[in-house]
């Protein structure tokens, strides 16, 4: 294993971590890896500085992937950070890359997928900018996943603004599974 790769993942699906690490240490990467952020603190104290990360944004718990994006860039400054999500919205991708996140990639993505990230050190100009077509759902989760971000996760403010009652934006945040 190399030294100079030493990798970090913090996923909370079982299946999938252990598929990352497999695939990871067959790449010669030394993998190290937590189901949830007191995990990570736990490597973290106990002295681990990683190259690389991967950090799921929706763990099991109350924590979200953005605070790993935070504590592993505190512990580690020059780590290449790859946030993976299932729940990609534009709201949560700017703010993984103000916390300092290298890149934002939506599941599924596989270790070439990753890998690339973390070889991609500028953004591409040539990358398409034709607007993308989105449903009236996907313009309604993104308005009001920013919204939540906005008052820090609180469901009652978030509804105020959204001028909708709390059980109705509480309905609609449970058919996204959001935690």
């Amino acid at each position: 294993m190399s030294a100079d790769r030493h990798l970090l993942i913090v996923e909370d699906d079982e299946t999938f971590a252990r598929t990352l690490r497999r695939s990871f240490e067959r790449r010669d990467y030394l993998v190290e890896s937590a189901s949830s952020f007191d995990g990570l603190q736990d490597l973290l104290a106990g002295g681990l500085v990683p190259t690389h990360a991967v950090l799921d944004l929706k763990l099991s718990g109350s924590v979200s992937g953005l605070a790993c994006v935070q504590a592993v860039r505190a512990a580690a400054p020059s780590a290449r950070i790859v946030v993976l999500t299932g729940f990609a919205s534009i709201a949560t991708a700017v703010e993984a890359i103000k916390l300092g996140a290298d890149h934002y990639l939506a599941k599924p993505s596989n270790t070439d997928d990753i890998e690339a990230a973390f070889a991609r050190t500028e953004g591409d100009a040539g990358a398409s900018v034709e607007a993308r077509q989105s449903s009236i759902k996907t313009v309604e989760w993104e308005h009001i996943h920013q919204t939540l971000v906005d008052t820090d996760f609180n469901v009652s403010e978030t509804a105020r603004r959204l001028g909708m009652h709390r059980r109705t934006l509480a309905r609609k945040l449970e058919k996204r599974q959001l935690k």
